[in-house]
């Protein structure tokens, strides 16, 4: 029986060896929102202003993921991983020992650069390297690493800081992913660059007008999720006057809502698009607008980010996966492209919320952030409607 089970897992290790390694990255692109208050106290800052870390790393991450993808395009992908995973490993090294703020923020640029590269080609090779008619079973696979980065991941690293120290949060990751590149070195196949693109793809790509309006949603609806969840902890607990020990529980319901909105996407994604896009759109501005109202109430607080988590998990799949079809003649151009955009919506709305935080107050982010949820509603609708409708 074993042997059988074996067998049968066997064409899926290449994909969870990337599940897992996306579980690392979207962990420490995340771990600051768990651990904002401490860093901040410890360089003696306001949270607005160490928030503007989540805004630098997706902003180089957004200039970067294209550039450093044309360049690396011709690369065997098992050495590119290996290569990208040692300068992520070093960098959070510099992390640990960061002894200025400046010093931190040089080693979560290294990292942003290692994670620019990650996920302009993990998502195409997911795709690729999926046992045949699963595809959209292997993304629904891949986002659980992604979910499991804010169930298990951002949770963890936030108990872990707060009894060890924000910097010790970093070198688990760290040590983590110097075991994670070593099952990669000794599991994953050889894989050739294929249908990478290059510079020349780019007009074409421009020429396509449903793709332009997805890169402009992801741009639009990761703003109006980030401009809130960016500053989520210390909302919990300087808006909503809910302990510390209730912000680590909301970042694990946030996860399991992710967990459970990558199931609903592998199931329901091919019959229901439409529904899904729409649905997702329309739970996440209702979540952002009743944030500052079910403040103070543990029960719905928590339903609330239930449906949020859901939502967002939901939002990201149907545009990742959108890209991906719209485009099978070059995966890692439109990926890298769609990774920089993606990134600019979590610079954007980590801003924003700084800027509503700074110039208003931490009670209005929910606010400011359905304001770009419902001009992405808006959008989704038409570009489904025109283009995609017909062609899906």
């Amino acid at each position: 029986m074993f042997a059988s089970l074996l067998r049968s897992w066997k064409p899926w290790l290449p994909v969870v060896c990337l599940t897992i390694s996306a579980f690392i990255f979207n962990t420490t692109e995340f771990a600051p929102i768990s651990l904002l208050t401490d860093i901040a106290a410890d360089f003696h800052m306001s949270e607005a202003n160490a928030g503007l870390m989540m805004t630098v790393y997706a902003w180089i991450v957004a200039t970067t993921s294209l550039p450093l993808m044309l360049l690396t395009k011709d690369m065997e992908r098992r050495k590119l991983l290996l290569l990208l995973f040692s300068f992520f490993i070093a960098s959070h090294i510099l992390s640990v020992l960061a002894w200025n703020f400046w010093i931190l923020m040089l080693s979560r640029i290294g990292i942003a650069f290692s994670h620019a590269i990650f996920w302009s080609i993990t998502a195409s090779l997911a795709y690729r390297l999926a046992p045949q008619g699963k595809k959209t079973k292997a993304m629904g696979i891949l986002a659980t690493g992604t979910s499991l980065a804010i169930v298990l991941g951002l949770p963890l690293g936030r108990l872990i800081g707060q009894s060890l120290g924000w910097r010790t949060t970093f070198a688990c990751i760290a040590f983590i992913a110097f075991m994670m590149m070593y099952f990669l070195m000794k599991l994953l196949p050889q894989l050739p660059s294929v249908n990478a693109g290059s510079l020349k793809s780019l007009p074409l790509l421009v020429k396509r007008p449903a793709l332009m309006g997805v890169y402009l949603l992801t741009a639009l609806a990761i703003t109006a999720h980030f401009t809130a969840y960016s500053y989520i902890e210390p909302f919990v607990q300087q808006i909503a006057f809910l302990s510390a020990d209730f912000a680590t529980i909301t970042l694990f319901i946030f996860g399991i809502a992710g967990m459970m909105g990558s199931m609903l996407f592998a199931r329901y994604k091919r019959k229901y698009p439409f529904t899904i896009i729409v649905g997702a759109l329309t739970a996440l501005i209702l979540a952002l607008l009743l944030m500052l109202p079910l403040a103070p109430y543990k029960v719905p607080l928590s339903l609330l980010c239930l449906f949020w988590g859901i939502a967002i998990c939901l939002i990201s799949l149907i545009l990742q996966v959108t890209v991906l079809e719209l485009t099978p003649d070059a995966t890692d151009v439109a990926m890298s492209l769609y990774s920089g955009i993606y990134n600019i919506g979590i610079g954007g709305g980590a801003f924003v919320g700084s800027l509503v935080i700074s110039r208003s107050s931490m009670a209005n982010v929910g606010l400011f952030g359905a304001l770009f949820g419902m001009t992405a509603l808006v959008l989704a609708i038409w570009i489904w409607k025109t283009y995609l409708l017909k062609r899906f």
